[in-house]
């Protein structure tokens, strides 16, 4: 069931909700939290539909918030704000409320999505791109408990990334980091299996720029303490990451972003299923856990600085890897990871 409200308010919202509900058949509200995402008309569609995907683990109350900035002086003093409300089918597990806001009341959107906020239920933001120089302090962002970028979707990522660094509060959270979920269980499992195996090097290699691959570098380094090399590749995404220890290596190869090849001494090899997810999978991973992720705060603040960075392509890589470990050339000297 969809409901279109032109130049509306908050509390005429709230009843258009109300009926809808009671017009499908579902009276009682049985939503676990509200997700506000700001983003622009160019993205909405795909950032509503991985919400509404994410919705039936975690049944929510959607709301988009899109600034509508006009061009005109005169039209840019006019406030209006239109909305559409989804219920039903149309809206996954949850309800979607999405709000256009036009002239000065772009500059005045915490008060309307106040005032829709479901009671006594937490609050996330989501900003699929152009997120805030400091999320904590966004006025939207101070409504919430969690608080979610991508620093993927950046212009610079790297930069972007040292500034979350630099602002991070306890609730902030990357799906750049949430990327990388799989590989470090895996890594962390096959640490499992070699017990006796002392970590002495990592390399990290993946696309240029790429901050999933450097947050997985900074990571190691920091929970390891020990050098970690980041080298480049054509992607996509990461691609391999090999742990140095005194008993031999510990290879996760990635080539084709969907399933990867884990090599250990001692074992044969095995293929593990390592697909690059989509947005909606990351998202519903996020909603799971709504306090503050100590383990991210510790590898952002670590910094990229701290990694030897190390250009290669994956053709060179391949050549190498072909290469028989005795006859392979030195590695290249890694600088200290801390």
């Amino acid at each position: 069931m969809k409901i279109d409200l032109t130049e509306t308010t908050s509390s005429k919202i709230n009843q258009a909700l109300i009926s809808a509900r009671r017009a499908v058949g579902a009276p009682a509200i049985g939503m676990v939290l509200t997700l506000v995402i700001v983003t622009d008309e160019e993205n909405a569609y795909d950032a509503l539909k991985a919400a509404s995907d994410s919705s039936r683990e975690h049944p929510s109350r959607i709301i988009a918030v899109i600034k509508r900035l006009s061009r005109s002086p005169r039209t840019r003093r006019d406030a209006r704000l239109d909305a559409e409300i989804r219920v039903g089918s149309d809206s996954g597990s949850g309800e979607t409320v999405v709000l256009r806001l036009h002239g000065e009341l772009a500059n005045h959107a915490q008060s309307v999505v106040l005032p829709l906020l479901l009671p006594d239920a937490p609050v996330v933001v989501w900003w699929p791109q152009d997120s805030p120089a400091d999320p904590a302090k966004d006025a939207l962002g101070a409504l919430a408990q969690r608080r979610i970028t991508d620093t993927y979707s950046a212009e610079h990522p790297l930069e972007e990334l040292a500034m979350r660094a630099q602002t991070y509060q306890p609730g902030d959270t990357d799906l750049a980091w949430t990327r990388i979920t799989p590989w470090r269980s895996m890594l962390a499992a096959a640490l499992d299996q070699q017990p006796s195996a002392e970590v002495v090097s990592a390399t990290v290699e993946g696309e240029s720029d790429n901050p999933s691959c450097e947050l997985l570098a900074m990571w190691l380094a920091d929970r390891l303490g020990v050098p970690v090399e980041r080298t480049t590749s054509g992607g996509p995404g990461l691609t391999a990451v090999r742990l140095t220890t005194k008993n031999g290596d510990i290879v996760l190869d990635r080539a084709d972003g969907s399933l990867a090849t884990l090599c250990m001494v001692g074992q044969p090899d095995r293929a593990v299923a390592l697909k690059r997810r989509e947005t909606a999978e990351l998202l519903a991973e996020e909603l799971r856990r709504l306090d503050p992720d100590n383990i991210y705060e510790s590898t952002v603040k670590f910094g990229v600085e701290h990694l030897d960075k190390k250009d290669s392509d994956a053709p060179a890589k391949k050549a190498a890897d072909a290469t028989p470990p005795a006859k392979k050339a030195a590695p290249a000297k890694k600088a200290a990871a801390k």
